[in-house]
């Protein structure tokens, strides 16, 4: 059985971008899928997403992941109709509204929503290197240990599947997932109630975040407003990620943390307690 090819296109960055294309061979031991991602850095026009086409469609994929900021901006709208004849699931923060949503479910693209995914205090007068690492960090803490992560291998997974299976091009049942805090939550699989609302309370903050940094980035022009709600942004972020870290601590002590790993075949093993083995 030939392998299932999956190609990976990063247009830009969000905090999911870090590990969008590990989350399936998380040892690098897994058998059956073949990967190759196209990253084009911080940048997303219509030019950097002409330039995936190169390694990524004429690589001839099974399916499409392709994930950046604002799915409605020029550059991923333009990848799209490089991809629309291939088998694409969009994961974005946006467009949020049911409306778009369902735009892009009719014209055939699977998508994973995520506000929970935010919008960085991306300023000069605030952001430099050290400070956008940071930040990516903190979101990554919450989009890791509170569901996220796990609801978007899951979600592959399944696509894996099917073509595993036999299935290909308009075949192929792709997710439509607004990732709400309260969806995500529940992918976390937490056993404690208090993990569990920490976990909820994360996400939530972490879905505010950028309703603080979109002033700071597009609207205020005054230099202590623009630095003073850009570190404000950043301060929720790592209050969540705090929260995060909280949460899975409360697990950790009851030695009921979740784990789902990959067999060498691909199916999905789990396994709570630290010292069992996963079936």
């Amino acid at each position: 059985m030939t392998d299932v090819k999956i190609g990976f296109v990063k247009l830009g960055n969000l905090g999911m971008s870090q590990v969008i294309d590990l989350i399936l061979d998380e040892i690098a031991a897994r058998e059956g899928i073949m990967v190759r991602t196209l990253g084009t850095g911080a940048k997303m026009s219509p030019d950097e997403a002409k330039d995936t086409e190169a390694l990524i469609k004429h690589w001839d994929p099974d399916f499409v992941v392709m994930i950046s900021p604002n799915a409605g901006a020029p550059g991923p709208t333009a990848a799209r109709e490089i991809y629309k004849n291939t088998p694409t699931i969009v994961i974005s923060d946006g467009p949020d509204k049911k409306d778009a949503r369902q735009a892009l479910k009719d014209a055939g693209f699977g998508s994973i929503i995520l506000k929970v995914d935010p919008l960085i205090g991306a300023k000069r007068e605030f952001l430099d290197p050290t400070e956008m690492a940071s930040f990516n960090s903190d979101a990554m803490k919450v989009l890791s240990t509170c569901g996220v992560v796990r609801m978007i291998q899951e979600e592959l997974d399944k696509v894996v599947d099917q073509v595993a299976s036999g299935k290909s091009g308009k075949d192929l049942e792709l997710p439509y997932i607004l990732a709400t805090p309260e969806k995500c939550v529940e992918r976390g699989c937490f056993e404690n109630p208090y993990a569990k609302a920490k976990a909820l309370a994360a996400l939530h903050m972490a879905n505010t975040v950028a309703a603080i940094n979109f002033p700071a980035c597009f609207i205020h022009k005054d230099v202590e407003k623009v630095t003073l709600t850009a570190a404000a942004g950043h301060e929720l972020m790592n209050a969540a990620a705090c929260l995060a870290r909280e949460a899975r601590e409360i697990e950790k002590s009851n030695d009921t943390v979740f784990r789902q790993p990959h067999a060498k075949a691909g199916n999905l093993l789990t396994k709570t307690k630290l010292y069992d083995k996963p079936a």
